[in-house]
């Protein structure tokens, strides 16, 4: 079932090209790796999934409806971003992890939130810990958790694993099947050769257009 139809989204910003007539359909439950060279538009393009800047031509359909139909704080619970630097607020890991409840206006888990750390092989007492004293490693896996910690429809991960070791990596790659298989839709923006010869599926992007038959389906 189509969850997200990109109808020929282009982006410009003055004279320069960003986006040129892209078309992409994804459906519910696919995970999706978008690679290409810096500069080609490919984060561009999350950023308009995720209604933080908006095409200057061109439409998003997701779950049948454009998004710009859609109460933008509402959708954004839908269609969560996470990217490269993370960013942490307050003075805690907890502040963070509550954050989403919040926003939501709803008691905060404390049992799941620990549960989450566990997941992504932090012990429970990080949940006090101050964010400050954080690895990069570390502070890139709480943002994740508070993206995550209500189950978003579509978490797009833009560049999130640049920068960090192995075993970070490998612990990010294996929450993204956990969330896949709960039924999450994942998109990955990424110019790292290994997840790209891993990906699912790929879509290439370059100069702002997808490149013409550099669409590919993996099975694994």
């Amino acid at each position: 079932m189509e969850q997200i139809v990109f109808q020929n989204i282009s982006y410009r910003v003055d004279d320069k090209q960003i986006l040129d007539d892209i078309s992409l359909k994804i459906d519910k439950g696919e995970i999706v790796t978008i690679a290409g060279p810096s500069g080609s538009g490919k984060s561009t393009l999350v950023r308009i999934l995720a209604s933080l800047i908006t095409p200057t031509a061109g439409k998003i359909i997701y779950a049948g409806k454009d998004i710009e139909e859609e109460e933008p704080i509402s959708y954004r619970r839908r269609v969560s971003y996470a990217m490269q630097q993370p960013t942490l607020f307050g003075k805690t890991v907890r502040e963070n992890l509550e954050f989403p409840y919040q926003i939501r206006q709803q008691a905060f888990d404390e049992n799941r939130a620990l549960i989450a750390l566990r997941t992504v092989g932090l012990s429970e007492d990080y949940l006090q810990r101050e964010v400050n004293n954080l690895s990069g490693g570390e502070k890139q896996r709480v943002a994740l958790l508070r993206n995550i910690l209500i189950l978003p429809e579509t978490l797009i991960m833009d560049e999130v694993t640049a920068g960090l070791d192995g075993d970070n990596r490998t612990i990010i790659y294996q929450l993204i099947e956990k969330l896949n298989q709960q039924g999450v839709t994942i998109i990955i923006v990424t110019h790292d050769e290994q997840e790209i010869a891993q990906a699912k599926r790929l879509v290439e992007i370059k100069n702002g257009k997808i490149m013409g038959g550099r669409e590919h389906e993996f099975s694994r």
